[in-house]
């Protein structure tokens, strides 16, 4: 089953990788690092599941479904006037989520 609080719906494809930078430059989190013939994981859990890297990798590397982990649960919170750095958050609160 999956556990949304420690757990992403990242994929990440190397294979496919053409190492053009693209997910380093937009990810919020730092979640992919330069490497030498393509891009590296180094921090899956920190992925908040925005979906700015799937949808800017030109070669389908990397998969992800947007609005099921941290980024939804940020803005369910934006739109309900909740604060996520209250204790309020909704997406497990635990030590390396993104609210932690």
């Amino acid at each position: 089953m999956f556990d949304s609080y420690l757990e992403t719906t990242l994929r990440y494809h190397p294979d496919r990788c053409i190492n053009c930078l693209r997910c380093t430059q937009v990810c919020p989190h730092g979640v992919f690092s330069e490497g030498k013939e393509h891009v590296e994981l180094v921090k899956p859990a920190a992925c908040m599941e925005c979906g700015a890297c799937a949808n800017n990798c030109p070669v389908q590397a990397i998969e992800v479904e947007s609005g099921v982990g941290c980024a939804w649960a940020m803005i369910g919170a934006a739109l309900r006037g909740k604060d996520m750095d209250s204790g309020e958050c909704c997406c497990g609160g635990e030590t390396g989520s993104c609210c932690k």
